[in-house]
């Protein structure tokens, strides 16, 4: 049996309150981030832990912070502002090309729809969400990365291969007025407790009502999180 949605997505709203944000949602508040530098940052987060994709948001924005100031840099430039990021060279690449497509074809502007962010080079269905979500503040769209995914199975919510099909299936099973949180939810809890490998099952706020689908072994709690879960 799964998990009810809004009872998890209640609980969760309270929970994740005194964690740290994930990278892109912390640049958008901290910094004020501007729609193109949370689309930027969103496209560097892609298989990269996120104090890794902060740090190098913040390097590259001191140098260029608007498509143009970017299109200037050199992709070498970029590629040694945004190291050590996952495939630094190929979102280089990427970088620039958005860059100069966002100025040639949108005005500088990131775009407003799913179909046209989708044409910019590096950007997938689960950057065109978040940035939808963050600097649009879309409540139509469900951004689904791997925390979600894995989370989504775990509860029971769906049963899915892909993170596009988690997407799809999300749509199904919550309620409209939470797939804007979804990803901050999940995501804020994949990464403090409901880890891939070894889950704190024991310092979980989801632990009555969670299946546990595909969970075989759990992490053992230090105490202080032990106690702060009771």
């Amino acid at each position: 049996m799964s998990a009810p949605v809004d009872l998890v997505m209640r609980r969760l709203r309270r929970a994740v309150g005194a964690m740290e944000l994930p990278a892109i949602e912390k640049l958008s508040e901290e910094n004020a981030s501007t729609a193109f530098q949370t689309l930027i940052s969103t496209m560097l987060s892609a298989q990269t832990r996120d104090p890794v994709t902060h740090a190098a948001s913040l390097r590259l924005f001191a140098k260029a912070a608007t498509p143009d100031a970017m299109m200037a840099l050199p992709a070498r430039s970029i590629e040694r502002l945004i190291y050590p990021v996952s495939f630094y060279r190929n979102k280089a690449r990427h970088v620039k090309e958005t860059c100069r497509q966002l100025v040639e074809r949108f005005g500088g502007r990131v775009p407003l729809t799913m179909e046209e962010l989708l044409t910019l080079p590096g950007v997938g269905r689960k950057t065109a969400n978040l940035v939808l979500i963050v600097a649009h503040a879309s409540r139509a769209n469900i951004c689904v990365d791997t925390h979600v995914h894995r989370i989504a199975n775990r509860l029971g919510w769906v049963v899915t291969r892909t993170p596009e099909q988690t997407e799809l299936a999300l749509y199904k099973v919550a309620k409209r007025r939470w797939w804007a949180d979804i990803n901050l939810y999940l995501v804020t809890w994949g990464q403090n407790v409901c880890r891939p490998v070894y889950p704190l099952c024991g310092a979980c706020v989801l632990a009555d009502i969670c299946p546990k689908d595909d969970v075989t072994r759990v992490g053992r709690l230090p105490r202080a999180v032990g106690a702060e879960g009771a």
